[in-house]
């Protein structure tokens, strides 16, 4: 009941907040009852106990249960009860501590260095360093040495000491995220450096922040009760070290003296660690996923029969069949492609059109076996030369991908590996997977380099991505699609992310591969252009189905769907729909 009305409480205004999503989470939802429990109980410690938790009484030592002692006495004849409440409100404030403490020093630091580098960068970096080479309790033994026995400094030079962990993180959160648009749209619109760190830059690297911070709470509550048990800590603080110190040395006359503290230590630092785990589940989306994996699938509407123009006979390569796609979240499944059909024939460069988010590149990633996380082929079938490949297991799929389907990515620089030269790219994949001599994947990928029309194959192999312009990175892994000479080409929007004239060159480019090698081409776009260009046939893309298929001059000359007359109507003026459609390949 109590988790129904949290859950109520926070999706309150129709969104679905993390909050709500955490207490349905089955790790979330405890976790998060019992550290409010031991929250309540530390922040109302005062009023909770029964009696003063250092008053002795030596004439009712070892006492047990009862006798206004619920849970007994200790060696001094004090309340376990009292002591143990009193406990709760000092171990959490020193987890509090070390947590408060290592975000502050750890969280600015990050974002500092991360953000400006330079000399910055390398002060923290040595610093952080230095810092991480230091023995922890070394150093927190020497403190107590010449500062005494205070649990406070103890737990913020503790802090200080782990900080390096939320430096790391959130630098390196910050470095990647620094140079996007959103952050150079800030600075273009006059806001000061602070105001970008402060709320740009800090919300995008929070959710490390916080998944961080419940484990930092637990070490920092296990390393106090560590001090305590080692006699280390403040004798005038009862703490649960202190309990459990005192319970391990009188554990021959009072064994349930252990038993409290220890409990209570051990289930505040699982449910810390819990929240932690659930916490990562919900902001990744995994546990969304796991849960809607377990529902059955089903239709979300009827299929929508595509209106299909005479297209004539031909042998098809690759056959679509009723293919869904769908990924698990939090109330099912949800369909992202719903009952598409579609044909590729041996020879034709046939393209896929519609809108972002028309469900284009998931037909693709379907046919490749590269869905995302959590996505799976549901219903219908990919039939491959006569295949199922949805049916494949990974190997087999792998083994098919790196010979007879071939995939050329919509980004040409973001599929490249910085880190490696484009020989190194090129040539790995002919040596491992087509067992080529390093000499031989060599000249091979040098001549398709000058095949794709690269003028100077030798030092572009040599090349590292950066030091390519777009249409040659495009050009490059064009030809590292090629080089088995595939029988299906699958290009999903092969020239989004390239000017005009290198638009042009590429789709000329394909054209003469698919001549030279005979292989099919299904090319993903948005662009009327790119279908008139180079397709012969064409498929019509809306809300996951394909809704018009035919040839493209067929298509083009009379547009039955409604969605397709749309998408026409939509076409820029000064490239009306007649002069596309005497462009069309034939």
């Amino acid at each position: 009941m109590t988790t129904t009305l949290v859950t109520t409480i926070a999706r309150r205004g129709g969104r679905d907040h993390v909050f709500a999503r955490l207490v349905r989470h089955p790790l979330g939802a405890p976790s998060i009852l019992f550290l409010a429990l031991v929250a309540v109980v530390a922040v109302a410690a005062p009023w909770l106990v029964p009696m003063d938790p250092t008053a002795t009484d030596v004439q009712n030592v070892f006492g047990p249960p009862g006798d206004g002692h619920p849970l007994g006495t200790d060696s001094a004849g004090r309340d376990v009860l009292s002591r143990l409440i009193i406990g709760t409100t000092y171990s959490l404030a020193g987890g509090l501590v070390v947590a408060i403490v290592a975000a502050v020093i750890g969280v600015t630091g990050g974002l500092i260095a991360g953000y400006f580098s330079g000399w910055t960068d390398t002060a923290a970096s040595w610093l952080t360093s230095l810092t991480m080479s230091l023995p922890g309790m070394v150093v927190l033994l020497a403190a107590r040495a010449a500062f005494g026995p205070s649990m406070w400094l103890t737990m913020a030079l503790f802090g200080a000491i782990i900080s390096p962990t939320y430096y790391r993180v959130v630098y390196n959160s910050v470095r990647a995220v620094r140079n996007e648009l959103f952050i150079d749209a800030a600075r273009t619109s006059g806001l000061t450096t602070p105001a970008i760190i402060g709320r740009h830059v800090l919300t995008a690297v929070r959710a490390p922040i916080i998944l961080l911070t419940s484990g930092i709470i637990a070490g920092g509550i296990g390393m106090m009760a560590a001090l305590d048990f080692l006699g280390l800590g403040s004798p005038d603080t009862p703490t649960w070290g202190q309990m459990l110190s005192e319970g391990f040395y009188q554990l021959t006359r009072a064994p349930q003296l252990v038993l409290w503290p220890a409990l209570a230590l051990g289930l505040t630092m699982i449910a810390l660690v819990l929240l932690g785990t659930a916490l990562r589940d919900e902001l990744e989306g995994s546990h969304g996923s796991a849960k809607g994996a377990r529902t059955a699938w089903h239709a979300e509407r009827a299929p929508e029969k595509a209106i299909a123009h005479d297209d004539g006979q031909g042998d098809p390569i690759l056959e679509i069949a009723d293919l869904a796609v769908a990924y698990p979240g939090d109330e099912g499944w949800k369909t992202v492609v719903h009952d598409a059909n579609l044909t590729v024939r041996r020879g034709e460069v046939h393209g896929l059109i519609g809108e972002s988010g028309s469900g284009k590149s998931q037909t693709a990633f379907a046919v490749l076996g590269l869905l995302a996380t959590g996505g799976r082929v549901v219903h219908g079938s990919i039939r491959f030369d006569g295949q199922d490949v949805a049916s494949l297991s990974p190997r087999d799929m792998n083994r098919l991908r790196g010979s007879r389907i071939a995939y050329v990515p919509q980004e040409p620089m973001s599929n490249l590996d910085p880190a490696f030269t484009v020989g190194d790219q090129f040539t790995d994949p002919l040596r491992i997977v087509h067992g080529m001599s390093k000499a031989e994947a060599k000249k091979k990928a040098l001549d398709l380099l000058a095949t794709v029309g690269i003028p100077d194959p030798e030092r572009t192999f040599r090349a590292y991505p950066h030091q390519l312009s777009g249409g040659m990175a495009q050009r490059v892994l064009i030809a590292a699609a090629v080089a088995t000479e595939p029988d299906l080409l699958i290009a999903d929007e092969p020239t989004t992310a390239l000017d005009v004239t290198v638009q042009a060159e590429v789709l000329d480019l394909l054209r003469d591969l698919r001549e030279a090698i005979g292989m099919s081409v299904l090319i993903v776009t948005h662009s009327f252009g790119v279908v008139a260009d180079v397709c012969d046939h064409v498929s019509v893309m809306q809300h996951g189905a394909i809704v018009e298929t035919g040839p493209c001059r067929s298509v083009f000359a009379d547009p039955r769907h409604e969605y397709t007359q749309r998408l026409f109507a939509s076409v820029p003026r000064g490239e009306p729909r007649g002069s596309l459609r005497e462009g069309t390949a034939s």
